[in-house]
Order: structure tokens, then C-alpha cells, then sequence
């Protein structure tokens, strides 16, 4: 996106013709900060990507996201579904059981994000060319 439809879209014009800023990210201030940490920390997007393949009950997820711990997974979970991106549905059974899955809104990031994870798989053994060269490097003191 060149810089003249950035600046469009980070700008909304209301029926009185006054500018007002739209969210922006890069201000301390702004809503979408913590969104956009919930949804590209480590644990956040490991189970966006998890939950990109259905419905999981929380031990299957668990088991999915490998070496989240209990505590790290119940707080992800409260964190993406406070933010309208996963749902969580308990059905009155003995035992209880819920079940969490993604919203439509969950959905749509779950899917950019997994792009972005399939291409950095692809892109692995190029990453892993280039920490050989730097850890050589910093071996010979550069």
C-alpha cells in the first residue's frame, strides 16, 4: 500500500466533514495495541493456529499447542475470547465440558496468521542457513 492509501486508511471522515483518527497501533494509547499482542504472542497465535483446524475441548488443545502450560493457555484464552475471537461454549454435563472454537472474527485473523505461519515453515531452512553464518560469525568474534 503506497503512502497516500495508508494515510486514507488510517483516517475516517465523519458526515460533519472532520477528520478523526482511526485506531493506531503504534500509539501507547490505542485499543488495537493489545489486541494485535494478544494475537502475535507466542501462545496467542499458536492457538489461533490451533484452533484454525475446529473445535477443541482444553486438554486437546493443550495437547495441540505443545509446552503451553495450563495457566498460560487458561489466560490466552480468556484474552482472545474477552477480544471477540474465540468462543467459548460450556455444556451442562457430568463432568462439565467446554468446548472453545474461533468467531467469524477469529476466523478471518486465524486465517492471515496461518499464511504467515506456512510461509515462515517455508521459509526455514533459509533461516536456518542464515543463523549457521551469524553463530560462525559471532564465534570468530566478527
Amino acid at each position: 500500500m503506497d503512502s497516500t492509501a495508508q494515510a486514507e486508511a488510517t483516517r475516517t471522515e465523519d458526515t460533519s466533514g472532520a477528520d478523526d483518527l482511526a485506531y493506531d497501533v503504534f500509539s501507547r494509547q490505542c485499543p488495537s495495541r493489545g489486541t494485535l499482542e494478544h494475537v502475535t504472542g507466542r501462545w496467542g497465535a499458536l492457538t489461533l493456529g490451533a484452533l484454525h483446524d475446529g473445535s477443541f475441548r482444553f486438554n486437546e488443545l493443550r495437547r495441540r499447542v505443545d509446552g503451553v502450560s495450563e495457566k498460560m493457555l487458561s489466560q490466552t484464552l480468556h484474552a482472545l475470547e474477552r477480544d471477540g475471537l474465540v468462543h467459548r461454549e460450556a455444556q451442562p454435563t457430568n463432568p462439565p465440558r467446554v468446548d472453545y472454537r474461533l468467531t467469524p472474527l477469529g476466523r478471518e485473523i486465524a486465517d492471515r496468521l496461518m499464511n504467515l505461519i506456512q510461509f515462515v515453515e517455508g521459509r526455514m531452512d533459509g533461516v536456518l542457513e542464515a543463523r549457521e553464518r551469524y553463530d560462525g560469525l559471532a564465534a570468530g568474534g566478527r
